[in-house]
């Protein structure tokens, strides 16, 4: 707890971690939040799939645009306006849902509010990167944002279900609305503390000659672990679909929720637990093992019958989630470019986000077809493709590390 305790003393901390909290709070009911509205107004998991991938890719692809720009211009120059118009497009959606205008008007909106929504994570992340130097407190803040990340995705989902299904279907998605723009307002407010913008033309000029200076996913070592985070969302948006499809088919829709919380409590107990002591072996080895644990622990998943069992199993597969997480975005922080910081963790959340619309609309296809069970199933391969790809690119991976370890920790001064 005192490691913890020494990185909010430091000025400014504790006020933008809290209010990034806020800012990414709504992110955590989207995913649950589409499936439970349109699958209850529409009638298909299919479609529900479906809008939360367009909403997810769009994410995913704007966030890559938008980091770009925030390390260039600034957070608060790029991102305040960006999430006025993300807030609005999510109303559109919201409104034409409840009109029961034909299917394909959700997706127009849908389209613009993930492409202008941002990834507040990675924006808080690189602050913490902008007040620390220390590398062994950056390791526990980095820790302590995975699990706040966890923690809104324990109350998100349930908060989400209860919205849903004791307010109105379409509630579930005006939450996150408000927390939007709520947390931009609290978060962009603060000055002191955000980095200061880094345009191109002051990076060395023998690093812009470089092509991983232009595409971040070229820098080396960073590709494979963009590429298991990617697999990791897949395996996000199918237990996301497949556990409300499988509470729905045991006449325990509204415990949906619960279940989702339980897997992210217990990641984010873990991510805590992690993040609160140092680690002598090395960061590679450990994100492979953690990708791996996920693969074995969401093995049993097709075969559960009960809500108690799928709780049972989802508290081992989120004690694996978290932890792996953080050392993916602490590799990434490593390997990447200084000037380039945010724009590399954003593609993090990049990953996850375009893992997670694959997952929910493959599963979603293969739900409506063979019920909830083809759905963990998904879930099961997803895993395996997850641990395939880290076990053969390992060696990679521990090279690159090893090549960037030393400078790659070493904080530029501001």
């Amino acid at each position: 707890m005192r490691s913890y305790r020494e990185i909010l003393t430091i000025p400014g901390a504790l006020r933008f971690s809290a209010a990034g909290l806020v800012a990414r709070a709504g992110g955590a009911m989207m995913g649950i939040g589409t499936v439970l509205m349109v699958s209850a107004l529409y009638g298909s998991y299919g479609l529900a799939g479906a809008l939360a991938a367009a909403n997810g890719v769009s994410w995913a692809i704007g966030t890559a645009i938008l980091s770009n720009l925030v390390d260039r211009y600034g957070q608060r120059r790029v991102m305040y306006p960006a999430i006025i118009v993300s807030a609005a497009a999510l109303t559109v959606v919201v409104v034409f849902a409840l009109l029961g205008l034909p299917a394909w008007t959700l997706f127009p909106p849908a389209l613009v509010s993930g492409l202008t929504g941002g990834a507040p994570g990675a924006l808080v992340r690189a602050r913490w990167n902008h007040v620390i130097s220390n590398p062994a407190q950056l390791h526990t803040a980095y820790s302590l944002e995975s699990t706040l990340d966890e923690l809104t995705f324990v109350i998100g989902p349930v908060v989400a279900t209860a919205l849903s299904t004791q307010v109105h279907p379409a509630a579930a998605l005006v939450a996150p609305i408000l927390l939007g723009l709520v947390g931009a307002q609290l978060f962009y407010s603060q000055r002191s503390t955000e980095p200061p913008p880094v345009p191109r033309k002051e990076e060395p000029a023998g690093q812009r000659t470089r092509l991983w200076s232009r595409l971040i996913l070229l820098v080396p070592g960073v590709g494979p672990v963009i590429a298991v985070n990617l697999l990791i969302g897949c395996v996000f948006g199918s237990i996301d679909v497949s556990v409300v499809a499988a509470a729905t088919g045991w006449n325990m829709r509204g415990a949906s929720g619960v279940v989702l919380a339980v897997f992210s409590l217990a990641s984010g107990v873990a991510g805590f637990v992690y993040g609160s002591r140092g680690w002598s072996s090395p960061l590679s080895r450990r994100f492979l093992v953690g990708v791996v644990l996920l693969f074995v622990f969401a093995f049993p998943l097709p075969f559960i019958s009960s809500i108690v069992a799928l709780g049972l199993v989802g508290v081992l597969v989120g004690a694996t989630v978290a932890p792996t997480l953080i050392n993916g975005n602490s590799l990434v922080g490593r390997l990447v470019p200084y000037g380039r910081l945010t724009e590399g963790l954003s593609w993090m959340g990049t990953g996850i986000g375009i893992g997670a619309s694959m997952g929910s609309s493959i599963s979603g296809a293969v739900i409506d077809d063979t019920g909830y069970r083809g759905g963990f199933v998904i879930v099961v391969i997803f895993a395996a493709l997850t641990a395939l790809v880290a076990l053969v690119s390992s060696r990679t991976l521990r090279r690159a590390s090893a090549h960037h370890e030393q400078a790659a920790l070493v904080v530029e001064p501001s």
